[in-house]
């Protein structure tokens, strides 16, 4: 049968009045709801709490563990995050005994994780064993709780509601062998019946290749994907909290964006490039290979047909289909005179160092005796990093700049003077144009700029560049 995979996001996730109305029961599956495979997302919030804030890198669970002699702060973040479940649960379940069995499945999974760590930690004091290297393991443990929380309880309440719902697990507990990722999705979708029965799978699966080490925790955007190429869904599906738009509204105001309607997974790697991803790059590759379209739709609009992401769109006219960027940028510049007809063994080391403290490289200059980085990190990680580089290098001269990226993405930006209209209107908005970027491919204009004029210069490119275009064709046309 023609199916389709859908994740639902963690923000999302928290509504489940919505998700069950708008998405699970909504339009034309009110009577039958199948013919559906879905991979959720934990609670927003709760991948926080179990490992590190993804906004201000304040340490959850995992963060504390991971740092000797914080036994007591982890122990206490574990307690917090058994408050904060109990919660989530006792805002879901109405009746005393269906809370009761929700509280008891994921007191389970805390127990057993608290265990794990209580005896990593002890077998740790022993100077033969580094707890560096089980800090991988601990951290996908945890991350696995989270969405076998709000797997478990989606399930359960969609029975509640009359829905053949099914509870897949993919975390792996208490699994003996770790097998490869394809594998163990074609063992759990072997025996479900998706004419009579709606999987609700979690989102964090344990595997032989271990998803965190290259996905970090973009690991549920892997199994979605993954599970719509082992099952050859027709389609793949994300349900956020808003529409891939224009332009943040919070930024250009609600009446100026509009939803991008269609576009290409070049467009999506873009995005993700810059940290607003639709979907991880790696989990996108798959969807690419097999021809898979993916759409993104905004949980609470459920009659709009969202995004329509394919591979061989262009629009119709080149045109600028999205403004994005990020703020909280650091500009990493190495000087070297000797760096003339040398470029490649400078530019090897300098990205081994940024590669060794897990820096993220959004762009990059080069010229014949300076490479500037632009890196997506935290402060503390950047400082090592200049570290790691002065002592490589002790002649260069490097140094650090706190910056902000915004680019001009579109399908088909082949337009002649389009960079120069570009820069004039950054120019009439007052703002300095530190450094741009175009490629060849003509995807993307980046404009490197001082990280004040980062609001300012999404909302005068969105205005000369978006804001002119008429758009009603295509939203339509998703």
């Amino acid at each position: 049968m023609t199916h389709s995979v859908e994740k639902i996001g963690g923000t999302s996730m928290s509504d489940y009045a919505a998700v069950r109305d708008n998405i699970i029961l909504g339009g034309e599956y009110k009577e039958k709801p199948f013919g559906r495979i879905f991979v959720v997302s934990a609670y927003g919030g709760v991948t926080d709490l179990l490992l590190e804030n993804k906004r201000n890198g304040n340490p959850g669970v995992y963060g504390l563990f991971a740092e000797e002699g914080s036994e007591p702060l982890w122990r206490e973040a574990l307690e917090e995050v058994r408050v904060h479940l109990r919660k989530i649960n006792a805002s879901l379940f109405t009746t005393q005994e269906e809370l009761d069995e929700a509280n008891e499945f994921i007191e389970g999974r805390l127990k057993e994780a608290e265990r794990c760590m209580d005896n990593l930690h002890r077998l740790c004091q022993h100077g033969h064993f580094g707890l560096e290297d089980h800090l991988l393991t601990v951290r996908e443990m945890l991350a696995s709780i989270g969405e076998v929380h709000s797997a478990w309880n989606t399930a359960k309440l969609l029975r509640r509601d009359g829905v053949a719902a099914r509870f897949v697990d993919l975390s792996g507990w208490r699994m003996e062998v770790a097998v490869p990722l394809d594998e163990h999705i074609a063992q759990e979708l072997a025996g479900i019946n998706l004419d009579r029965e709606l999987p609700i799978v979690t989102g964090y699966a344990y595997c032989k290749e271990g998803l965190m080490a290259t996905f970090d925790r973009g690991y549920s955007e892997m199994t979605f994907s993954r599970m719509a190429v082992i099952s050859r869904a027709s389609e793949a599906v994300i349900h956020k909290e808003y529409h891939l738009s224009s332009a943040d509204p919070r930024l250009v105001g609600a009446e100026k964006v509009v939803p991008i309607g269609r576009t290409n997974y070049d467009v999506a790697d873009q995005l993700a490039n810059l940290g607003m991803e639709a979907i991880h790059p790696r989990a996108a590759k798959g969807l690419r290979q097999d021809d898979i379209p993916l759409r993104v739709k905004n949980t609470f609009e459920p009659e709009h047909a969202g995004t329509l992401i394919t591979c061989g769109y262009t629009s119709e006219s080149p045109c600028v289909e999205i403004i994005a960027g990020r703020k909280q940028v650091y500009a990493l510049e190495v000087f070297d005179q000797d760096m003339v007809g040398s470029l490649w063994q400078y530019e090897q080391k300098v990205l081994n160092a940024i590669q060794r403290f897990k820096g993220t490289v959004i762009t990059k200059d080069i010229n014949a005796n300076t490479i500037t980085h632009y890196l997506g990190a935290s402060l503390k990680t950047v400082k090592r990093i200049v570290k790691a580089v002065s002592e490589e290098f002790p002649s260069a001269e490097v140094s650090t700049r706190k910056v902000a990226i915004v680019s001009a993405i579109g399908s088909d930006m082949k337009v002649p003077g389009m960079l120069a209209k570009t820069v004039s209107a950054l120019a009439s908005a007052d703002i300095s144009v530190l450094a741009m970027h175009q490629s060849m491919r003509q995807v993307d204009m980046q404009f490197v700029i001082n990280e004040d004029d980062y609001e300012q210069a999404v909302a005068s490119l969105h205005s000369c560049l978006v804001e002119v275009h008429d758009h009603g064709e295509a939203i339509c046309a998703a």
